[in-house]
């Protein structure tokens, strides 16, 4: 994902529910909703201020930020979005794919919402189109799970003489399905074998690694999925024990594992 681009959304974001902020007593709210743990991405929360920041709003001087974490524990994400909606914050931001939106989505009709995912985001339900997202959200997609079967193309390009490549997916994330299927129908176009693992928790990750330990896989394509994000340093810890060359989605995984 680019660092700018989130800056620009944030930033945008800002200025976006003027009414909304109208209503507030005190200083005008902003709600913070993501799947993730706190300090999953130090990055993107200090590109969130500095965008924020840009449009003159500045975290405790005039505006407030309610941070809303959940660990990833997705049982904990309604709680979490209703909280923001019962303290009438004038705009709730999500990430961590598109579970925070959509129970944000849920939660409330009137709180603009604005989201960042990595998936279609019309697809999925959130928005009805992309230049008329009608109701109460927008937001912006890094397209990181659509490009699943590229990022297999990739893999096979760079080594061509792979027997198996590994596709690592979350059955708990709603795009996995169809992640996996394009990826076999890619392997199938390459006349590649893909072997697909689901891992939803941290033991069934490392089961899945096992797994292509003993399939001695020759490479390994990672969905989309904020619990691998969380896990990103035991995934490449993994990855750089087995030497086994693996292309992510996201570069954060790459400059964590310089």
């Amino acid at each position: 994902m680019i660092r700018r681009e989130f800056i620009t959304l944030i930033g945008s974001a800002a200025a976006w529910p003027l009414a909304a902020r109208a209503q507030q007593p005190g200083l005008p709210v902003i709600g913070f909703l993501s799947t993730n743990r706190s300090d999953a991405f130090p990055d993107y929360i200090a590109a969130f201020r500095q965008g924020l920041a840009g449009t003159g709003f500045v975290e405790g001087k005039n505006v407030t930020i309610e941070f809303r974490f959940a660990e990833q524990r997705l049982e904990r994400v309604p709680a979490l979005a209703m909280d923001l909606v019962r303290r009438k914050v004038a705009v709730i931001v999500t990430t961590g794919a598109d579970v925070p939106a959509m129970v944000a989505k849920g939660a409330t009709s009137t709180i603009p919402i604005v989201f960042l995912t990595g998936f279609d985001p019309v697809k999925s339900g959130l928005v009805a189109s992309l230049n008329r997202p009608g109701g109460n959200l927008t937001g912006a997609t890094v397209i990181a799970g659509q490009l699943v079967a590229k990022r297999l193309e990739l893999a096979r390009e760079l080594l061509p003489a792979a027997r198996i490549i590994g596709v690592l997916a979350n059955p708990n994330n709603p795009n996995a399905e169809t992640d996996t299927v394009e990826a076999q129908a890619a392997g199938r176009g390459l006349a590649q074998e893909i072997h697909v693992l689901l891992a939803e928790s941290e033991q069934e990750i490392d089961a899945a690694f096992t797994t292509l330990a003993r399939l001695k896989a020759d490479a390994l394509v990672l969905d989309a999925d904020p619990l691998f994000a969380h896990l990103r340093a035991k995934i490449i810890a993994i990855v750089e024990r087995q030497a086994l060359p693996t292309v992510y989605y996201s570069r954060e995984y790459a400059y964590a594992g310089d």
